[in-house]
């Protein structure tokens, strides 16, 4: 079976080139292309490809980020990152990247990264996501049947664990997501604060604290989109992070 390929470039340019690279290759196939980080995650939920051809400096989105959420698919691709830059050397990657290939890319160095490539685990792309450092994501991806659905961070009212899912409360609705509440805490620590042992709420999106008709605290959201409850144990965190 041929090995489909994605590419993802911001420069028209270098993106026809690099594509036309892949079509050259025997038992090789271009899946697609894509111009922006956003675009590469739409096309890798409709396309699963199995390697992604991904440039790290692209505007908006960047490949750092794009990692992050190609970590988080089902079947994550491959990340071979390219780059004209010699300072992304991607020694913070270590071992876990697929590879890196440096711009302008040769055929030759090409086909041998494809040659050597292989699947990740879903474990091993995380890593790779943590490695890179780029921060906390912009977007979480959200799967909806066989697209991506990107919801962005500032929309996010709050999570809430449910079982072996996440219920991802947005202002256009809401989401499951696989992402366990810890990891999503360590990684939006400064725009997120735990209310309760299930419930994670954005601190942009919090009106007020106060006390329920029972005498329970809860945390009022704006624009009347309700309350949520605050545990004794950590009413007085949410009391502190709410007071700056």
């Amino acid at each position: 079976m041929n090995l489909h390929v994605l590419v993802v470039d911001d420069e028209p340019l270098a993106r026809d080139r690099l594509a036309l690279l892949v079509e050259d290759l025997p038992d090789v196939e271009l899946a697609g292309v894509a111009g922006t980080g956003e675009e590469a995650l739409l096309l890798a939920g409709s396309l699963r490809p199995e390697v992604v051809l991904l440039d790290i400096r692209m505007p908006g989105m960047g490949g750092l980020e794009a990692a992050h959420h190609l970590a988080r698919l089902p079947e994550p691709p491959a990340v071979i990152f390219t780059t004209a830059y010699d300072e992304h050397a991607l020694a913070a990657f270590d071992a876990q990247a697929a590879g890196y290939l440096m711009k302008p890319v040769r055929l030759e160095k090409l086909q041998e990264a494809l040659a050597r490539v292989r699947r990740p685990t879903r474990a091993q792309m995380l890593r790779i996501a943590d490695a890179a450092g780029g921060g906390p994501r912009t977007r979480i991806a959200v799967r909806t049947r066989d697209e991506l659905r990107l919801i962005p961070v500032g929309d996010i009212l709050c999570f809430t664990a449910e079982l072996k899912y996440t219920t991802l409360r947005h202002t256009g609705g809401e989401e499951l997501i696989e992402e366990p509440l810890k990891a999503l805490e360590d990684e939006f620590a400064a725009s997120f604060v735990r209310v309760h042992r299930k419930t994670l709420v954005a601190l942009a999106h919090i009106e007020g604290l106060e006390r329920d008709a029972a005498g329970h605290q809860v945390v009022r959201l704006r624009n009347g989109a309700g309350t949520l409850a605050v545990s004794r144990r950590l009413a007085a965190e949410v009391t502190r992070r709410l007071t700056g």
